[in-house]
């Protein structure tokens, strides 16, 4: 039997001490010595963990004990039995131990406020931890996304990636670290912290990068650090260069490429930039195109007296012409490349909601009970498709179906984010639409609507509206625009429209996102 007692206990049980103490002669003869369990440990607010050669003190604060006798797992402690009040106790192994106490009392002891017998037996569960140790591994990731051959992983060794190709890194640990940093020179991402055994890292610059890998645990303290200088080679390449995204950076435009380019073989009249708010065309003049100086594989798009703001349709165009990589590629032409903002996503920052799918399951989203036809669809976290990281949630519609999900912990509590009254925030999505189905042309188009609770706006708009034209078979990202009218918490009830369509809607959803705003005056 399990059971700790809190220190608070001792103390009521010392002030009771004091109290008879203080009483007279006459009084004391009068007086029955209670019984009454109470049991500590130095390292009970922190579940009785310890590193291996370390202690452990256990207490038997218990009033109106005639005997007692701890007991420790044979080889576990540097102490198998004692009789003593209070033992220290150094483990020697590492593991799950169970330590016992029996008591024998005088009278019927307490257990809290029910009475037991006179003798009770108590099991502390001691977790004993290794030293935090760590390890990687390697391995090239393949052009078509298997994994490749295992790196050296060792000083100097100077593994040679091509450039724009990917390296996946991997950890093996012993005593349960719960922190985990990767600083990884060179690479996108340059640092990682998480819990994800696997980390996929883009190597775009040439040149030689070190590797830095730390796990750490705050109770009982303890890490280990590792590095590996000149880990990675990064030579040029024969591969395409991709455009991978097009994103704002202090006011300009950022054209982000798979690897560093040549900045002397930029022309800017080879670039085309448009700017639409609520269909109407905001007139812009390219001022200048260059390489970031930070970044060689980023090239930036600086406008002439034109502020671009969030609520703004931002698409670039490139004409094939001149530009090419630092390794001699040329980058081929593209048209209209959207502009997708760089924010701080409150989801992620200031939330435990699962915005990208990777930590919940279907049952963490479920549905939220408003009838037919809201209850006509399914949902799974799926791996066939993700927009970053490895899984997304995969929903169909019924045909004339529809759809009502909540975001809740196992125990079935609301999953909320904080926001303020009086401030603008953007609610973006990435969808991927794998089939449209038949929509009824009089009817309503397909939609996904953002509710939150409470408070909600019911006029919020579809984010997205799948009309006719929707893209499918890639990955497109929706937002809308909104005020919340009260400040606190709030969580999302996500509805989706099918009622007008003749045919099952289906796609799969991704990084959702809150996030201040600015809009165009």
């Amino acid at each position: 039997m399990k059971h700790i007692l809190r220190p608070k206990l001792m103390g009521l049980a010392f002030m009771s001490f004091l109290f008879i103490a203080s009483c007279s002669e006459d009084d004391t003869e009068n007086l029955t010595e209670p019984s009454h369990r109470i049991v500590l440990t130095s390292e009970m607010d922190f579940e009785n963990k310890v590193e291996i050669n370390n202690s452990i003190t256990f207490g038997d604060a218990s009033p109106g004990v005639v005997s007692r006798e701890w007991n420790f797992p044979e080889g576990a402690a540097n102490v198998t039995t004692s009789t003593e009040q209070n033992v220290k106790a150094v483990f020697k192994k590492a593991g799950i131990h169970n330590v016992t106490l029996n008591q024998t009392f005088k009278n019927d002891a307490y257990v809290g406020t029910k009475l037991k017998g006179k003798e009770l037996d108590t099991t502390i569960v001691v977790t004993v931890l290794n030293p935090v140790k760590t390890s990687i591994i390697a391995n090239y990731v393949n052009p078509d996304g298997t994994l490749g051959a295992a790196l050296n992983i060792s000083e100097n060794a100077e593994n040679e990636v091509v450039a724009s190709r990917s390296v996946q890194f991997s950890y093996v640990v012993d005593g349960e670290p719960e922190s985990f940093i990767w600083n990884i020179e060179g690479g996108d991402p340059e640092t990682f912290n998480g819990a994800d055994t696997e980390v996929n890292v883009k190597y775009k610059r040439q040149g030689i990068y070190d590797l830095r890998f730390a796990a750490t645990r705050q109770r009982p303290f303890g890490g280990d650090t590792i590095s590996f200088k000149n880990l990675i080679k990064v030579i040029p390449s024969t591969d395409p260069v991709d455009l991978e995204k097009v994103a704002d950076k202090d006011g300009s435009i950022a054209l982000v490429f798979s690897r560093e380019m040549d900045e002397a073989s930029i022309n800017p009249a080879d670039f085309n930039v448009t700017i639409t708010n609520n269909d109407v065309d905001i007139p812009n003049t390219i001022g200048s195109v260059s390489v970031d100086s930070n970044e060689g594989n980023v090239v930036i798009i600086t406008l002439d007296g034109t502020t671009i703001y969030n609520n703004d349709i931002v698409k670039v165009s490139y004409t094939k012409g001149d530009l090419q990589t630092l390794d001699g590629v040329a980058a081929d032409s593209f048209v209209d490349s959207q502009l997708i903002f760089d924010k701080v996503n409150i989801l992620k920052e200031a939330s435990d909601y699962d915005y990208s799918f990777e930590n919940s399951t279907a049952s963490n989203w479920p549905y939220m009970n408003w009838g037919a036809p809201w209850d006509a669809y399914s949902l799974e976290i799926s791996s066939d498709q993700a927009q970053d990281g490895t899984n997304s949630a995969y929903i169909e519609m019924d045909a004339a179906g529809g759809m009502i999900i909540g975001h809740r912990t196992t125990a079935g509590e609301d999953i909320t984010f904080p926001v303020e009254a009086g401030k603008t925030y953007e609610i973006g999505v990435w969808v991927y639409v794998t089939s449209l189905g038949n929509n009824n042309a009089a009817g309503f188009d397909p939609d996904l609507r953002f509710f939150w609770f409470p408070d909600t706006d019911w006029a919020v708009g579809g984010n997205p509206t799948f009309g006719t034209d929707f893209s499918v078979g890639e990955w497109v990202y929706s937002s809308t625009f909104v005020e919340f009218s009260t400040t606190g918490d709030k969580t999302f009830q996500i509805r989706g429209y099918n009622q007008d369509n003749a045919d099952i809607i289906s796609f799969y959803m991704d990084n959702l996102s809150v996030s201040e705003a600015s809009l165009r005056p």
